[in-house]
This record gives structure tokens, sequence and C-alpha cells, in this order.
């Protein structure tokens, strides 16, 4: 059954593009002046969220990435995780500590104990991250492109090394909509120049010399142009990048009853309706494939500053 499903999810990302998956080993080096280190805050406040643009709010201030988490970001924590003995390689794959879900025996529900789990393969087809010589590195060409094939457990891990997190789904729709009832994180309108979705391939064809690449470098759509490939600003009202299409991104939300995770934004693979600010995905927890990746969140730290003040005591002469 678990199998079955799986294969499901693989044929509906893959129907939704009519193109063959082609899978690089090396590509175009492409800087787009976009830093991937870069944070954006999301304040505090009310917000349409969903289809039907409910009214919600979120009552704090918070921060979340402008891009997806790179390759170059995903394989510098790889190295520092495994330097410290968080996570072990077994077969091509690597694994890392969970400490398990609650789980509430829901039908067709399954219990993810504490345990060991997958977080990325890299020795099969589609990952841009590979282990050589006891250091994990990046092909040719995909530093600054989304790291892909990563589990929502290996996502998960690369947050909490860091203090961030996974967004929940509200977080990540605010940051992706603003506070009007937009359908796409830059408005209403899509057209290839604005994302890498199922209808961008033949623009990006031309771009890498008659081979798809599949994901673009984050922040490709900035207005910049590329040979002559024109691009237009998909930047969401909060300044975030490729918040629809590139790579579907992992939700932190573990709703009860299921063992399901969530992603949003749409993929490289899939058409306008999947790129839509309320559309969704889900897989288990332990599910890869070459367009999933993720962005994280954190809180603002709030810097106390304590004063020194001085205390003198007074002496009265008797």
């Amino acid at each position: 059954m678990r199998k079955l499903i799986y294969l499901t999810f693989a044929i509906a990302l893959f129907a939704s593009c009519s193109t063959d998956v082609v899978i690089n080993t090396e590509t175009k080096v492409i800087e787009t002046g976009v830093n991937p280190d870069s944070w954006a805050v999301i304040p505090a406040g009310p917000f349409f969220y969903n289809m039907h643009a409910d009214a919600e709010n979120i009552d704090y201030d918070y921060e979340m990435m402008v891009t997806h988490v790179t390759n170059l970001q995903y394989a510098n924590y790889l190295n520092d995780a495994y330097a410290q003995k968080l996570i072990k390689i077994d077969s091509g794959k690597v694994f890392g500590h969970h400490p398990g879900d609650p789980f509430d025996g829901y039908l067709h529900e399954w219990e993810i104990p504490a345990g060991d789990y997958l977080h990325i393969p890299f020795e099969e087809a589609g990952s841009h991250i590979k282990f050589v010589n006891g250091k994990f590195i990046v092909h040719k060409g995909y530093d600054n492109h989304p790291v892909v094939m990563v589990t929502w457990f290996g996502g998960k891990a690369y947050a909490d090394f860091y203090g961030y997190r996974l967004p929940d789904e509200k977080e990540w729709a605010k940051a992706a909509r603003g506070t009007d009832k937009r359908a796409y994180p830059w408005g209403d309108h899509i057209n290839s120049k604005l994302t890498n979705y199922g209808s961008s391939s033949n623009a990006l064809q031309r771009l890498f010399g008659g081979v798809i690449a599949r994901t673009t470098p984050v922040g490709y759509f900035n207005g910049k142009t590329y040979g002559d490939f024109e691009t237009e600003d998909n930047r969401s009202p909060y300044g975030l990048y490729d918040m629809g299409g590139n790579a579907w991104q992992w939700m932190g939300n573990d709703y009860p009853d299921v063992h399901y995770r969530y992603m949003r934004g749409g993929s490289f693979t899939n058409y306008e309706y999947n790129i839509f600010v309320w559309a969704r995905n889900s897989a288990g927890p332990d599910f890869y494939n070459i367009n999933i990746g993720f962005r994280c969140a954190r809180d603002i730290k709030v810097e106390v500053v304590v004063k020194e003040t001085e205390t003198s005591e007074e002496t009265e002469e008797k």
C-alpha cells in the first residue's frame, strides 16, 4: 500500500508536465545577484488564507528565507552535521535521528516512532550533492539551485540544526500572498517569464543550450535578462522569490490522524493550477523527488539590552 501511494504521487507530479525529464550532472553557472542567506520579515496581522480567502490572523512577527535552501547550503550543513556525528551514511543515503511523532491510531495512519530516517539520497539521479573523499560537494553549476531529493525528515533536520523551523502552512501562505487576495505570489497572472513551471520549459531549454536543467537558480526570475531570455520579478509582497514554481516546499505541520506532510508552491513539473498560493500536495515524510525542496522560517530574535545603573550610597555626616 505504501509503495502504491508513493507511485501515485510520483505519477501525479510528472503527469502534470508533458516534457521528458532530463537530469544533468553539470549545468551552466548563472549568478542571479540574489543572496540565498537573506531573510524577510513577515509582520503580524490579518491575511486571506486559501482559495476562498478565509480571514486569518497571525499574531506574531516572524522571518522566512528569501529563497529555497540551496544545494551549497545543504551540502555545508551535511558536512557540519557529519563532522558532529549527527547523521549517518549508508548505501549512498544520509540518515539521521528523529524523535518520533504523536500517533493517533487513525485509519491508514502510519506510526512514526523515534529512530533514524532517510534525509537525502546522494547517489541517485536527480541529486546534485555527492559524497567525495569524505566530503559532501555539489555538481558544477548547481550551487545556487534549490536542493531537491530531500525528505521531510531531511528538511526538518536542517532547520533544527540552525535553530530554524519548517514553516507551517499559514506562515507560508501569508509570506506568499501578503494581505490581499492575489492568486499567485506576484499577482494574478502567470507566464513563462515569471517562474519555472511546466509552461516555461521551452524558454529554459533555449537558455541552457538545448538541455533542460529543470531547477533554476534561486532568485532567477528577478527582472533581469539572461542571454536573450528576459525574466519578470516574481517576488511575493514581502520579497520572497519562487514562492510559486521551481520546487515544492515542505511544510512543518504534523496534523492529527495523518502521517502525511504537506507541500506548497508547486514546481517545474506543474502547470498553473499548482502554482496558486492555495495549492498544496502531500506525501509521507520519507518521500523525495527531483522537484521537492524546502525553505525555513524562524522567530525574530529580540535583543534585550540590560542597562547597568550605578548606585551610590548617600552618607550622612552626623
